[in-house]
């Protein structure tokens, strides 16, 4: 069977502040998330990698409901966008096979994990 990526767009708000920046993000503030999940496996005798319906349920479970509408410093000690990706890595790497993940804090700003 073929090998193949599958990516899945997801979205969630929350609050922030740096703890190890000095300037305006130090402050209290908050995004409109978009996270960007690619999984790569082989595509099973169904025709998929996996049902996106499962790929949806995967990620809500372990990761949106967590962070959805919430003060990121409650979870994590200093939530910078690349600390935040590594902990969503970190949440998702047992429960799907993941390729890569990318998260933008706004349109223009964003990174991209591939959990080196």
């Amino acid at each position: 069977m073929n090998k193949m990526d599958l990516s899945c767009v997801f979205h969630f708000a929350a609050s922030h502040f740096l703890t190890k920046y000095h300037g305006k993000c130090e402050n209290l503030h908050g995004h409109n998330y978009k996270l960007i999940v690619m999984i790569s496996d082989t595509v099973k005798e169904d025709g998929m990698v996996l049902d996106f319906k499962i790929l949806k349920e995967k990620v809500n479970q372990f990761v949106i409901d967590t962070v959805d509408h919430k003060h990121l410093n409650d979870i994590l000690k200093n939530p910078s966008a690349e600390n935040v990706i590594v902990w969503i890595w970190k949440k998702l790497k047992d429960q799907l096979p993941l390729k890569k993940l990318t998260l933008y804090e706004t349109e223009d700003y964003y990174c991209e994990y591939y959990g080196q």
